[in-house]
């Protein structure tokens, strides 16, 4: 991302899980470059470290975090708050795939994709709603999937996780919107990550002749609404899902 600092949410604390590559490292650099004092979490502490020390602005941190394990998700968010100040912004990124047909779906492959997708956002969820709801500020961010949106065929736990999200969504934002704190979610469609890199051409191909702008999105894309959605322009939204597809769902 090449634009200038610019200082809309000057100051903010934000925490932003699975922050050390991808989305969550682009959305990272967009809330630095907005003014936010950044963490980027994620299980691999040293190159979560390495992504916030590349970011523009600061002071940034970057630190190990695994999300499915709320005493972990607590130790961060402690060390966040002690040197950088109380969390106003949350976004929930963290996410991993363990894809297969449904018959040959493993019990550890259901239970994993699930504790990190949506009990991992829960727990980072919990673990911050109380200080935000304290001050009467503070947005928490969920970036799900349009495949919780409609479903895909070998990935019903991703599916599963990423549509659980939606309701947590809707259902934090009703709980806390009387202490003026909101809770979006952000459905991404196929975007250039590592992810995506080692789809073969058929099938990179096939996605293609699904969305209607005629390309894969890049993580600045996403990163660029995230920002929008924490910042005061968007004080009156809560509760809703924008996808950010390429038109790929509509």
């Amino acid at each position: 991302m090449s634009e200038e600092p610019c200082g809309e949410i000057d100051g903010v604390v934000a925490l932003v899980t699975g922050g050390s590559r991808g989305i969550g490292r682009a959305i990272g650099e967009a809330l630095a470059r907005g003014g936010a004092r950044v963490t980027l979490a994620a299980r691999d502490g040293e190159r979560a470290a390495q992504a916030a020390d590349s970011l523009p602005g600061g002071p940034h941190l970057g630190l190990a975090c695994d999300v499915s394990d709320a005493d972990s998700v607590a130790r961060c968010v402690e060390a966040v708050e002690a040197d950088l100040g109380p969390i106003a912004v949350l976004v929930n990124n963290a996410g991993i795939t363990r894809d297969n047909i449904l018959l040959r779906l493993k019990d550890e492959d259901w239970d994993a994709v699930i504790d990190v997708n949506l009990k991992g956002a829960f727990n980072a969820t919990r673990a911050v709603a109380r200080g935000m709801m304290k001050r009467r500020e503070g947005v928490i961010l969920n970036v799900t999937s349009v495949v919780g949106l409609v479903g895909n065929a070998g990935q019903t736990n991703y599916a599963a996780s990423k549509a659980g999200l939606l309701g947590l969504t809707k259902s934090v934002a009703k709980e806390l919107a009387s202490r003026n704190v909101r809770c979006n979610a952000i459905a991404p469609g196929y975007i250039e990550t590592d992810m995506t890199a080692d789809l073969p051409e058929s099938a990179t191909a096939d996605l293609l002749s699904r969305i209607p702008l005629g390309r894969l999105g890049d993580p600045s894309d996403v990163a660029s609404l995230a920002r929008f959605l924490v910042g005061p322009g968007a004080r009156y939204i809560t509760g809703q899902v924008i996808a950010v597809d390429g038109g790929m769902v509509m």
